[in-house]
């Protein structure tokens, strides 16, 4: 087994990951090495939207806009910690201008003035973008900067197993992606950056080429945050993107298709009138995201294309062709969208011309891939977007295991109500206070080589003489049951059955699942994403019973509250940690002391101690 130790070791390569190692080798901590299943895999590189957005404190002219106004913000959205919703907010403008400075092309005027817009559950107009791939030019600007510090990077390599002793991280073991071999790395400090659990369900917009590991932070007994609290949305299929904002603006067609190829236009007659239905399409550009809150609006949008879905009947976006309620124009639809179109230069006579004037690049997304929108229809599906739950972290983004750190998405650090574009946000802030964190602790030597993986080696060895099942089917079965029972529309009664089935899967998987040695990655892969999968339901079905809806989710057969009673998921933060699940109240938002020469003190004294 390959050995190797370093003071601190990161995993993952997106933009949270390669901030954090960037930022300890700025502040002097130069003992980073970076380790990744693949360079160019994950969601920071992979995933977008029309114009992916950036939230951060607004620098817009004629916009007002404080700290502490954007952190209020945040921590009324539920669910967050009122430090963490602090720190993301007083980080805000240090992290973005690192990204422009950078190079980020994040978009201002002649005079320097960065533009704005609205986003989902955005009350300013925070959301800032460079274009569909943010997150990926976010990557390989921080990726450039980490290459010239000549900051190791070692790529293929699959962590399968958190290392501890007596409450504090020792390291991490891994298999290598091409030999099947194991890799230890020994370390002081920790980071998970391995985004969220996107192999969880089968309508993902995550990439297929990212997994996840919540799976290894529920093995090693780590606390968690608001599992229950996932974000869906509208998506293309298979080639898998986001379709908010602009594509939704646009004004496209709905239209479904039976397996006898009989189509129609199904939104129109679910609402009052055809221009209603327009309306809350508009709507869903900005509310994009479903919201059981908004089910008799925009989201119910959502809820009529799943309903066509488990009909058995394929859904489409028409660009081509006008849909019904745009015979008098836009005009008849609002003013909100009427006003829209027409200061965007886009009250145009088809859903592609109006794409093309919005947003010329999300068609261009579309044309890279091999769809031409002006001719195909864009199938699409309700699919996971986003985990808005994950490892419970402190202010300084370390995991109730000492030692381990987590950022990015893969830290539960968003709330219940994020507003689009915070999680880049909470990213880059998150990969920030860690680092400074980190660099605050003494130097102590380097590790020694070598951590315990008896337990690894035994799994590998009882996986390739296993019992004949293929793990692949197993991990597809398991993520269509989740996609059908424990998604935007969720059943009680079904999450609990798939609970205790898992339950008694797991602790025999190495024995019932086979695999060629060069396939042990993915056997190792889909145990994480099963075990994942438990924890998830673990929390859902918790949540499900205290009554209405979670995390942005409908409990179908959920028991009915009392008319006083409130509903704890918008308030409080579920725990769970080794199956048990519990609430608690958020932190309080801090209160700091603002007074100059108090804070300068302060500060100096934390520079010292560094």
């Amino acid at each position: 087994m390959k050995a190797c130790a370093f003071d601190t070791v990161i995993v993952g390569t997106g933009c949270a990951g390669y901030n954090c190692a960037d930022t300890l080798a700025a502040l002097g901590r130069n003992d980073v090495a970076l380790v990744t299943e693949g360079r160019l895999r994950g969601t920071s590189r992979n995933a977008g939207s029309d114009k992916q957005t950036y939230y951060t404190l607004s620098l817009s002219a004629g916009a007002p806009d404080s700290v502490m106004e954007l952190a209020a913000d945040l921590f009324r959205g539920g669910g967050l910690d009122g430090d963490l919703a602090l720190c993301q907010a007083a980080g805000s403008v240090q992290s973005f201008m690192k990204l422009v400075n950078l190079g980020v092309p994040f978009p201002r005027d002649p005079y320097g003035v960065f533009a704005g817009y609205r986003t989902d559950h955005d009350p300013r107009q925070r959301g800032t973008s460079a274009g569909p791939w943010t997150s990926k030019v976010m990557t390989e600007a921080l990726e450039q900067a980490v290459a010239a510090r000549g900051i190791p990077v070692f790529d293929g390599l699959l962590a399968v197993k958190l290392v501890a002793q007596g409450g504090r991280i020792r390291g991490v073991v891994c298999v290598d992606t091409n030999s099947g071999s194991l890799a230890s790395f020994a370390c002081r400090n920790l980071v998970l950056a391995t985004g969220g659990e996107a192999g969880a369900y089968r309508d993902s917009v995550y990439p297929e080429s990212q997994s996840g590991a919540l799976g290894l932070l529920a093995d090693a007994g780590v606390s968690f945050a608001n599992l229950h609290h996932w974000q869906y949305g509208l998506a293309s299929k298979p080639f898998r993107w986001n379709l908010s904002g602009s594509y939704q603006q646009a004004l496209p067609r709905y239209v479904s298709v039976d397996s006898g190829g009989a189509e129609r236009e199904f939104l129109a007659d679910a609402f009052d009138t055809p221009e209603q239905a327009l309306l809350n399409v508009f709507l869903k550009g900005y509310q994009w995201p479903f919201d059981v809150r908004k089910r008799d609006g925009s989201s119910r949008v959502d809820l009529l294309v799943l309903r066509e879905s488990q009909a058995g009947r394929r859904v489409f976006l028409d660009f081509a062709r006008n849909p019904r309620g745009l015979e008098r124009g836009a005009a008849a639809i609002g003013g909100e969208c009427a006003d829209y179109l027409a200061r965007s230069r886009a009250l145009l006579d088809t859903p592609i011309r109006r794409l093309a004037a919005l947003n010329p690049r999300a068609i261009r997304v579309f044309r890279n891939a091999g769809i031409d929108l002006r001719r195909d229809r864009l199938e699409i599906a309700v699919c996971a977007q986003h985990h808005n739950g994950g490892a419970g972290v402190d202010c300084h983004w370390e995991s109730s295991l000492q030692g381990l750190f987590v950022i990015g998405e893969a830290a539960g650090t968003f709330g219940a109500y994020r507003p689009g574009g915070s999680a880049l946000n909470a990213g880059q802030v998150g990969a920030r206070r860690c680092a400074e964190r980190i660099a605050c602790r003494a130097e102590e030597r380097r590790p020694a080589r070598g951590l315990p993986a008896d337990d690894v080696l035994r799994e590998m060895r009882e996986l390739t003489d296993g019992g004949g099942l293929d793990h692949r089917t197993l991990r597809a079965r398991w993520q269509e049951r989740m996609s059908r029972s424990a998604a935007a529309v969720r059943s009680l009664a079904e999450m609990a059955r798939l609970k205790r089935e898992l339950g008694a899967l797991l602790p025999q998987y190495s024995r019932i699942v086979t695999c060629r040695r060069g396939d042990l990655p993915g056997a190792f892969r889909t145990k994480a994403i099963l075990t994942a999968q438990h924890a998830l339901l673990g929390a859902m079905v918790f949540a499900g019973r205290r009554g209405g809806s979670a995390g942005g989710a409908l409990v179908a057969d959920a028991p009915p509250r009392a008319a006083d009673e409130t509903e704890p998921a918008a308030r409080a933060i579920l725990v769970t940690r080794n199956g048990v699940s519990r609430w608690r109240e958020p932190r309080p938002m801090p209160r700091p002391d603002t007074w100059f020469e108090t804070v300068w003190a302060d500060y100096e004294q934390r520079r010292q101690t560094r």
